[in-house]
């Protein structure tokens, strides 16, 4: 399975995701702030980077792009994990580096589907 990083600073948010993964047999790595997840992504190359948009201080766009201008980071894919839902959220998020969107509120019955299919095409890339 894979290791994965949700990027995330609410706690509860970031039980239920690590639930839901573990349950599908992913590593679940966690970080609630842009530091900590530059520490992890460091640290561990996760396979897959789930990121949430709107977080104090650095937000997910910026840290998108921080990831994606490092070379060697730049082939992790970045899910954006977003209560941005309005007309153009998507677009933004995909203008910023990201290479798929999810929209919260989480629906626990997707999620691994959707994770199943971003790691596919990170496989076959």
């Amino acid at each position: 399975m894979a290791t994965i990083l949700y990027v995330e600073d609410d706690h509860l948010n970031r039980r239920l995701v690590q639930r839901i993964l573990l349950a599908e047999g992913h590593e679940v790595l966690e970080a609630s702030n842009a530091p900590e997840a530059l520490d992890v992504i460091r640290a561990q190359q996760p396979d897959l980077i789930l990121m949430d948009i709107n977080m104090p201080e650095v937000d997910g766009f910026t840290l998108t792009r921080q990831i994606k201008n490092n070379p060697a980071w730049k082939h992790i894919p970045v899910i954006a994990l977003t209560a941005n839902v309005m007309k153009g959220d998507r677009e933004r998020v995909l203008q910023a580096g990201c290479d798929g969107y999810i929209q919260k509120p989480i629906d626990v019955d997707a999620l691994p589907r959707q994770i199943a299919t971003f790691l596919h095409h990170k496989a076959t890339r």
